[in-house]
């Protein structure tokens, strides 16, 4: 009778390891689709309670010159948390003729280095914060859902959730941390770059959002699941898959507006190919910082795209003469 026990309980014993496994692999999931929804909120409600503002200040800032165009860039895509939503605006802008290619890629460099910005906040231990912001929250648009204010309760809500997603990821990879086969498997990715970047630039498409695969990666590095190698790769990949974001939103609109688009992939392919050859330096540098792995993406990601801007702020012309090539007016 005991051997005929043991037998009969040990498929329950042989199963519950895989529902373990089925279990944080669910989490953790559910912890990137919460962070891509609060990204979703907070980008959607600034856009719907500021977002003529925040035109008007794009267009006159474009109408002066590069430098107003730079801020202006990174002070809109700062409040909507999206470098895409900055240039469905521009693009909007150039396809009807108001802006030039040149001026619209000032505000998209500009763009790149606000969401590196918001990176960088959003990286900090702001735990303590998302119950708060979820509260607040959900009391204003509850109370006053029609109004402003409840569109403005909705943004915290986002605000919230994007936090709150952090710290749940970091909870349930934490399983995922003791697994063998799992650091086996990223550790077979090391030194692959080329492998890295297109895998971020995939999931950054289906994410649509930069800013959530970039938290991600560093919230993976700091609990040790991916190395360094492995990480600057994958924000590589995050900053390319961006600017083909930009890209595939912008597919049916006139050639005008695809400038804008393609002008800013052309920005972040260059980069990447000029930053690829230098990453072991990159590594080796950084590891005399003594910083954390996770400061050390976000410090990665804010200084690609400010040497980006360095770059190319004086190149817009140029690169708009490449995309006006590329992308010639339609025949009357």
């Amino acid at each position: 009778a005991r051997s005929t026990s043991s037998t009969t309980r040990s498929p329950r014993s042989s199963a519950r390891p895989t529902a373990d496994a089925v279990q944080t692999l669910l989490n953790l999931l559910a912890g990137v689709s919460l962070l891509v929804w609060g990204t979703h909120i907070v980008r959607t409600g600034i856009l719907r309670l500021y977002g003529g503002d925040l035109r008007r200040i794009l267009r006159r800032s474009v109408a002066r010159n590069r430098f107003a165009a730079f801020a202006a860039g990174i002070g809109v895509t700062g409040l909507i948390q999206s470098s895409t939503a900055t240039a469905l605006i521009v693009a909007a802008f150039a396809g009807q003729g108001l802006v030039t290619t040149a001026s619209a890629l000032a505000v998209m460099l500009g763009a790149d280095v606000g969401t590196s910005i918001v990176t960088v906040v959003l990286s900090f231990d702001l735990s303590w914060l998302a119950p708060l912001l979820i509260f607040c929250g959900v009391v204003l648009f509850l109370a006053r859902q029609s109004t402003p204010v409840g569109r403005f309760g909705r943004i915290l809500i986002g605000l919230g959730l994007i936090l709150f997603a952090l710290q749940w990821i970091r909870v349930a990879a934490q399983p995922i941390v003791s697994a063998a086969g799992v650091k086996v498997l990223f550790a077979s990715l090391t030194g692959d770059v080329l492998l890295d970047v297109l895998v971020a630039a995939l999931v950054t498409i289906l994410c649509y959002s930069s800013l959530a695969v970039v938290l991600l990666v560093a919230a993976l590095a700091q609990l040790g699941v991916i190395g360094p190698p492995v990480a600057l790769g994958l924000v590589l990949g995050a900053n390319l898959g961006s600017g083909i974001l930009g890209m595939l939103s912008t597919l049916r609109s006139p050639p005008e507006a695809r400038r804008v688009t393609l002008g800013n992939f052309l920005f972040k392919l260059i980069g990447c190919v000029l930053a690829i050859p230098t990453l072991p330096y990159v590594e080796s540098w950084m590891a005399g910082l003594a910083i954390d792995p996770a400061s050390e993406v976000v410090a990665f990601h804010l200084i690609f795209n400010v040497v980006l801007a360095l770059l190319f702020i004086f190149w817009t012309e140029q690169i708009g003469r490449v995309a006006e090539r590329l992308l010639p007016d339609k025949p009357p």
